[in-house]
């Protein structure tokens, strides 16, 4: 019993007591195997412990079995806010990255804003791998929660009741939103038809009073929302799906095993493509490098810029603005000025260099150089005369 940790079948004891020379019958062993399990148990039993979580604070995400639509399986991407029970169910085909960030996007904005922790099972998505039982995050998932300003925490492997919360939604949902015999539900011939299902179980569950709390969970969301971080405007890019290069003769892209053609415009373009229920949702122009990048968001929690909310630069009273650096140096030296018109033209003031003054158009005793332009009637080409006197 200790070696199997209160899991061993009865009729598998019973075989090895008979192996051992037990006569007894199989009725006494199960009874005898009954009574060690619940001991067992007794003394290895879990110690539960209330939660009370803090407004603002965590998010929790699982998944579940969805229904059959067009004899593809879906599933059930369900998110928890831990203080005001509110839920967002969300049906998706597959557990890849981009239809993640892009069911986590769009919770996040049902939300009306980021808690400070998400918490969720060893995805692939989002753990790559335990290290000395450390968790090793995957990194796309890690920028995409800084883009959002969330922290990512995942429980221990294989110990769903780390996050109960999430786990009993997720068991709600699928006991309404799948087809059984208990529910009576009809199948879903269309994607879009289980989409406006979840809708409205949302809708229902979050209108109606919570056992614990006695309140709507639209209600306590209502108050939460004053603790939650502000979301960026834009959307992480990985959400928009996979990156495809449009051919640049035809303008095609290959997805799933399939071609899809795409406006001419963007031949030679990397574009953004990505499956939504029975669509494909695309293409979005991702720009190459150095052109068409996202912008750039702001840190959650503080006010963007260009929007008025954060404040002016504090100045001081108004008086005489002070000396610049040149200013305080004073007048610069008679024989540190460069005279203009000699240095560049050969006169200065009007007046001709003399004997033994050289200028740019040439030295003593030759005339300075004539300006272009055009020469006028009767004008000579070539040096005038220096005149002299």
């Amino acid at each position: 019993m200790e070696r199997s940790r209160g899991k061993l079948r009865a009729d598998v004891a019973h075989d090895k007591l008979v192996a051992l020379g037990y006569r007894g019958s199989e009725r006494t062993t199960r009874r005898a195997v009954a009574g060690a399990k619940w001991a067992w148990r007794a003394g290895n039993r879990r110690v539960y412990r209330p939660w009370v979580p803090e407004p603002g604070m965590w998010l929790q995400w699982d998944y579940g079995a969805g229904p059959m639509v067009g004899g593809r399986a879906t599933l059930l991407f369900c998110a928890w806010l831990a203080w005001s029970r509110f839920r967002v169910v969300l049906p998706i085909f597959d557990k890849a990255l981009p239809s993640v960030v892009a069911c986590l996007d769009t919770a996040l904005r049902r939300l009306g804003g980021a808690p400070t922790y998400g918490l969720t099972d060893n995805e692939k998505t989002v753990t790559v791998e335990h290290v000395a039982r450390i968790p090793v995050r995957n990194p796309e998932m890690v920028a995409a929660a800084r883009h959002y300003g969330l922290q990512i925490a995942t429980c221990l492997p294989a110990d769903p009741e780390a996050k109960g919360g999430v786990e009993a939604a997720v068991r709600v949902a699928k006991a309404d939103l799948v087809p059984t015999e208990a529910n009576l539900l009809d199948g879903y011939q269309r994607f879009a038809d289980l989409e406006r299902a979840c809708r409205d179980f949302c809708a229902e569950v979050n209108a109606r009073p919570h056992r614990v709390t006695r309140r709507a969970p639209a209600e306590a969301l209502a108050e939460e929302r004053t603790r939650l971080h502000r979301l960026p405007a834009a959307p992480f890019t990985l959400a928009f799906g996979q990156t495809r290069t449009v051919g640049s003769t035809t303008p095609m892209v290959d997805f799933e095993t399939g071609q899809y053609s795409v406006p001419h415009r963007l031949r030679g373009e990397v574009v953004w493509v990505r499956e939504h229920g029975e669509e494909i949702v695309g293409p979005r122009r991702a720009g190459r490098p150095g052109r068409g990048r996202p912008p750039r968001p702001h840190h959650p929690g503080q006010p963007a810029a260009g929007r008025g909310a954060l404040p002016a630069p504090a100045r001081g009273p108004a008086g005489p603005r002070p000396a610049s650096p040149k200013q305080r140096r004073g007048p610069v030296p008679g024989h540190r000025r460069r005279r203009r018109g000699v240095a560049d033209r050969g006169w200065c003031g009007g007046r001709q260099p003399g004997p033994g003054q050289a200028g740019r158009g040439g030295g003593a005793g030759q005339a300075p150089r004539r300006q272009p332009g055009r020469l006028g009637a009767g004008a000579r080409r070539g040096p005038r005369p220096v005149r002299r006197g």
